[in-house]
């Protein structure tokens, strides 16, 4: 069965946005795991425009499924995740000026640095993963620095205006996971995905889990977040069988 883990930054967005203590995306991730969620997903961004160190401490001692962090490669993040000791790290490209994360990390030019940081994570038996674009030179570079995942980024791929496009998207998704897969990587995708462009990648075996974070948390405001992850499950399940 196909795995989904819920980002709940757009959470923490919503209270920052007055610097105050709600929505707390801590029952965000309560509410996500009732709901049967595989994974909870947090970026901890150098600005900290989102999660806070606090929200990280805090679902460290409460998620009961996954606890997945998005970070960039830097000491202090390292540092960081040395000390929460998350179920998985997922290694993202970060720029300040960005709304969200642009694109997949740049692994091929960067094996030295990256393949460094996965050893000091491995030492204490954190699993690391590599958000890339579906670009088989990135995902054998994934496998050169020794990642045990890919993440594959879906960004292009959601946010295509053509059937040609998605279609031509959709290959480069397809392509990307049989490679990652040959290698013996593991591989999730995601972001940019909602409960429609979903649909047609569920056809595609290999997948592990969706990461999906955004369309969520918006149809969460509209019919509460419990029932936002159910309809997204429900949607995964039925694309299995």
């Amino acid at each position: 069965m196909v795995r989904l883990s819920v980002n709940v930054d757009h959470v923490a967005t919503v209270r920052q946005a007055r610097r105050g203590i709600e929505p707390d995306p801590i029952y965000a991730a309560v509410l996500a795991e009732l709901a049967g969620c595989d994974g909870i997903i947090v970026h901890l961004r150098e600005d900290r425009r989102h999660i806070q160190f606090r929200d990280l401490e805090l679902l460290r001692k409460i998620v009961k499924t996954r606890l997945n962090l998005e970070m960039a490669v830097t000491d202090e993040m390292l540092r960081i995740a040395l000390k929460i000791v998350p179920d998985l790290t997922t290694f993202v490209p970060e720029k300040r000026e960005e709304l969200t994360t642009e694109g997949g990390l740049e692994v091929n030019s960067n094996q030295r640095r990256i393949a460094k940081a996965i050893e000091r994570l491995h030492k204490i038996n954190i699993p690391v993963s590599l958000f890339v674009n579906p670009d088989l030179h990135q995902i054998e570079a994934a496998k050169a620095v020794g990642a045990d995942f890919v993440e594959i980024h879906s960004g292009i791929y959601s946010e295509t205006k053509t059937q040609k496009l998605g279609d031509r998207e959709f290959r480069r998704i397809a392509s990307a996971l049989a490679k990652a897969v040959d290698l013996g990587l593991r591989v999730n995708v995601g972001h940019g995905l909602n409960y429609q462009n979903i649909k047609p990648l569920l056809r595609l075996k290999g997948i592990e889990e969706f990461s999906i974070g955004h369309s969520i948390i918006a149809r969460a405001v509209l019919v509460g977040m419990e029932q936002a992850v159910r309809e997204m499950i429900a949607i995964i399940r039925s694309g299995m069988d």
